[in-house]
């Protein structure tokens, strides 16, 4: 029996031991977030180390986590961030029962990693940023030392020298400061996420206030047969909200944009300029039908989208600057444009004012950039992937060389300069679809921005090579709809599309991963027609 009562008081403490270590680790949290509205949201500890440990993962990695879970990547390394602290937590409260101070100092030393990866964000603001993950660990390593204090010192009682309830230690004492500390700690978590929430009130006032003005050269009207009247086709404007979001940013940036300042400056600029948010209203604004896409996006992958954009271009700040292209004697060769949470993209200058338009972009589908796309201003280049073209929430622009710097996806083994490849993508039937026999319409998209698209063709299993249907190509820099009537027969196919583009390049064959330029191959379907 004493064998036994012993054994379950093991247990009991070992358990509340486990669970001061996961209070410990709320509190560190909570406090640090309570903090992070003192100094800036983004410095937060959860935030912090999710945008270290995304700088640091390989792309290929990167890569598996935008192809298995999408827009959905960041909400699973946070997730995977917070059990990986409950986990770390548990552990270091078990630790502290046979090893108070050792516990607390594991609490610390944790919280010295929080800091470390706040201070070393490419948008670290400086030592500032390290304080929430520091004060919180502080106050996590003292809440446990008090907490396994309870489980490992008798109870006192007035009067009496010592007194021991049955289990040998102050259980009581325990109860209550535990109960305690999970209140502050809710406490200082829910006030501290209500300031931090405060602090983009002005950024989402200075969006509703917003209004775009008409621009001074207008996108031309949309072909009416630009869109296929074609059952499982995605429409030919992607609606703001369905709009694809790849990007490292683990809390969406929420920029005031009365504060907002764009510079332009570097080699071969005659005079720096800066730019307010109403300065860029006030200049002549263009209007253009732009397909984009994301170097991440896999043959027949989703990410790809389409909209109107209005902005100004981009080519004749630069000329105010003094800025001339290589191939007329520029110094620069290379844009590097930097986002307010440090992302660096890198952009040829030659690309940029080749004619094509580029822009800075303030308006998207009628409305001011929603916030995940870029408020107040993004920079897009028609023709070129994302990663070296699409900078959201842009505020510098530095001209320089390839040689003299490599941007963020650069440093990371991406291609330097990246056009977008020539492909298409059969939207129905679904793959492993069930047809009825009969003509089934084969459908889907094609893109090759800059160059558009001249013939799609589809083939059935091992058969020939058909010309789909076209539809009407609104410009060069917009992808284009396809239509194929299948004579479709009972039993199992394979059906394939490969696209021409408007220089008469056939779509390659020949499969490629993402990395380092962007994904190659035709795209198939497998169906079983029924």
């Amino acid at each position: 029996m004493t064998t036994v009562r012993i054994t379950r008081t093991a247990l009991t403490r070992g358990t509340l031991a486990a669970l001061s270590g996961l209070l410990a680790g709320f509190a560190a949290l909570t406090v640090a977030e309570l903090v992070s509205a003192a100094v800036r949201p983004e410095a937060s500890p959860v935030t912090a180390v999710g945008g270290a440990a995304i700088d640091r993962t390989p792309a290929a990695v990167k890569d598996f986590a935008i192809r298995n879970f999408g827009e959905n990547d960041k909400f699973v390394l946070q997730l995977g961030i917070v059990v990986t602290l409950a986990l770390f937590a548990l552990a270091v409260g078990v630790l502290a029962l046979r090893h108070r101070r050792t516990g607390s100092a594991a609490v610390l030393a944790f919280g010295v990693v929080g800091a470390a990866s706040a201070v070393s964000r490419p948008d670290s603001t400086g030592f500032a940023d390290g304080l929430p993950s520091l004060v919180g660990a502080v106050a996590g390593a003292v809440l446990l030392y008090v907490l396994i204090g309870r489980l490992t010192r008798p109870r006192r009682v007035a009067g009496e020298e010592e007194a021991r309830d049955e289990s040998g230690w102050d259980r009581r004492g325990f109860l209550v400061a535990a109960t305690a500390a999970a209140a502050a700690s809710t406490v200082a978590g829910a006030v501290g996420r209500t300031l931090n929430g405060r602090s983009a009130q002005d950024a989402v006032a200075s969006r509703e206030a917003a209004r775009l003005p008409a621009p001074a050269s207008p996108a031309k009207p949309i072909p009416a047969g630009a869109q296929l009247r074609v059952p499982g086709l995605p429409p030919f404007t992607t609606p703001n909200s369905k709009f694809y979001r790849v990007d490292t940013a683990l809390v969406v940036p929420k920029v005031d944009a009365n504060s907002w300042r764009l510079r332009i400056h570097g080699k071969g600029v005659r005079r720096d300029l800066e730019f307010t948010y109403q300065d860029l209203l006030g200049r002549p604004l263009i209007e253009r039908e732009i397909t984009l896409c994301c170097v991440s996006n896999e043959v027949g992958g989703p990410y790809i989208g389409h909209a109107r954009w209005i902005g100004v271009r981009l080519a004749d700040l630069l000329k105010e600057a003094g800025v001339k292209p290589p191939s007329r004697g520029g110094k620069a060769d290379q844009i590097i444009a930097r986002s307010v949470d440090g992302m660096t993209l890198g952009t040829p200058v030659e690309d940029v004012m080749d004619g094509r338009d580029a822009m800075l972009a303030v308006g998207m589908n009628g409305e001011p950039l929603p916030f995940v796309h870029g408020f107040p201003v993004r920079m897009l280049v028609p023709g070129l992937y994302g990663y070296v073209s699409a900078c959201k929430w842009i505020e510098d622009i530095e001209l320089t060389t390839f040689d003299d710097y490599d941007a963020y996806w650069v440093k990371r083994k991406w291609a330097r300069k990246a056009p977008i490849k020539t492909q298409s993508r059969i939207d129905t039937p679904k793959p492993f679809g069930r047809p009825e026999a009969g003509t089934v319409m084969v459908a889907g998209v094609a893109w090759a921005q800059h160059r558009g698209i001249e013939k799609v063709e589809i083939r059935v299993d091992d058969g020939p090579w058909r010309p789909a249907q076209l539809a009407e190509q609104d410009t060069v820099d917009t992808w284009r709809q396809w239509s194929y009537p299948w004579k479709a027969t009972p039993g199992g196919h394979t059906l394939t599309v490969r696209a021409t583009d408007g220089t008469g390049e056939v779509q390659t064959e020949k499969r490629t991963k993402t990395v380092p330029d962007g994904a190659s191959g035709w795209h198939s379907v497998v169906v079983t027609v029924d």
